[in-house]
């Protein structure tokens, strides 16, 4: 952007603002001229009018100006009683304490206005820096994967809630989370950072998928534990869907606890990739004691992974409509992943009317290189493992290496 560029937003809106001042200053000095030039025997009614000054430079000015703008309809309302010779009287007088009452009403709705402005500028800066610490962005390249990522709050002023995802690059590939925490405001994005946090560790270290969701699970079942939390034990959970894309195989695992399954994107049209045997939520390991199983499917060059949380699909337009996600989803799947996902969040806030009553997040993943084919012998199951889309087995599949 240019130096000139910039000046011109600048001075922008100062000379709207100084034009806007010429209102209340113009009204002041036409009333005060149009009493002082007519004279009259009677109580003048211009003076009542000034009280239009100060309310409207509240509406547009700073408290210094609304307050300089009052005290100058109130030099302007004793001019008028001073060349009418109406001081002393007491109607002129009560109008005098009336335009002074309503002046300093008026300032002080402005000055309270100005300081509730600058307190929602404070939480949404602490809002920005929370987001940038829990939910980080994801990079546009992940190894030979395009990635993209929206993230759509709920609530007004407020930039994350309790989904989540995250990304980490491994010796062999990505692994991605995507999760939704129940439940909104500080305690969602507590126990969203507490699972951040805990896959991000573990994400490097942990051989297998089932391995990793067992370890997200005691985390966020330790800290429902906590005394603090106790009484929400049992009530609380967090639902998920952890990934791994290797680099050099088409084939990718998979392990969903309670979340939705996401969407395969593969010539012009969505596949709903369900897992055969889903797990409960994250933080009900203590109740459930759940078998954590890998589902797999194939990730092509071209194909694009869609993860979603909950907020898209139960999103609903005024009539009562949900989000046709596969439908347009599909309608889009030749683009990359920035311009999808850029789609769906225009179209998303169309079909809601602007305002989502849930908190709606959404990573888009694309292959763009194909990966080395694996070697394996010629054998029914072989056969039929790659014939298929989606595969489900309870311990993760030993990939031969290049």
């Amino acid at each position: 952007m240019s130096r000139r560029h910039r000046c011109a937003q600048w001075h922008h809106p100062r000379q709207a603002g100084d034009a806007l001042l010429a209102l209340p200053l113009s009204l002041i000095v036409a009333i005060v001229l149009a009493d002082v030039l007519t004279p009259s025997h009677h109580l003048p009614t211009g003076p009542s009018l000034l009280i239009v000054a100060p309310a409207l430079a509240a509406s547009f000015a700073s408290t210094f100006i609304t307050g300089a703008i009052a005290a100058l309809a109130v030099v302007g309302m004793l001019v008028i009683g001073l060349e009418n010779h109406m001081l002393g009287k007491m109607d002129f007088e009560s109008q005098i304490i009336a335009l002074v009452m309503v002046s300093v009403l008026v300032t002080v709705f402005r000055f309270l206005r100005e300081r509730h402005a600058r307190e929602l500028a404070a939480v949404r800066t602490v809002s920005e820096a929370t987001q940038r610490v829990v939910l980080r962005p994801l990079p546009r390249r992940f190894g030979p994967l395009r990635v993209a990522s929206m993230y759509l709050a709920a609530q007004a002023q407020s930039l994350i809630g309790g989904d989540l995802y995250a990304a980490i690059r491994t010796p062999t590939g990505t692994r991605l989370i995507i999760g939704d925490v129940m439940g909104k405001g500080l305690t969602a994005i507590s126990d969203a950072a507490l699972l951040l946090g805990a896959f991000r560790e573990a994400a490097h270290r942990q051989a297998g998928l089932p391995e990793l969701a067992a370890y997200l699970d005691h985390s966020v079942c330790w800290h429902l534990a906590e005394p603090t939390e106790v009484e929400t034990a049992g009530e609380c959970f967090i639902t998920a869907t952890v990934l791994d894309i290797p680099d050099e195989h088409p084939m990718v695992q998979m392990v969903t606890c309670g979340h939705p399954p996401p969407l395969l994107l593969r010539n012009w049209q969505a596949i709903t990739l369900r897992a055969t045997h889903p797990a409960p939520p994250l933080g009900l390991g203590e109740l459930t004691r759940p078998d954590y199983r890998v589902d797999t499917f194939t990730l092509e060059p071209g194909d694009v992974l869609l993860l979603h949380t909950d907020g898209v699909l139960e999103a609903r337009s005024a009539r009562g409509a949900f989000y046709p996600l596969a439908e347009r989803a599909a309608s889009w799947a030749h683009h990359r992943p920035s311009a999808l996902v850029r789609h769906l969040r225009a179209d998303l806030l169309a079909h809601v009317g602007g305002h989502l009553s849930d908190d709606a997040a959404v990573v888009a993943v694309q292959r763009t290189l194909r990966p080395t084919p694996t070697v394996v012998a010629p054998t029914h199951d072989s056969a039929e493992r790659h014939a298929t889309p989606f595969t489900s087995s309870a311990q993760p599949s030993a990939w031969p290496r290049p």
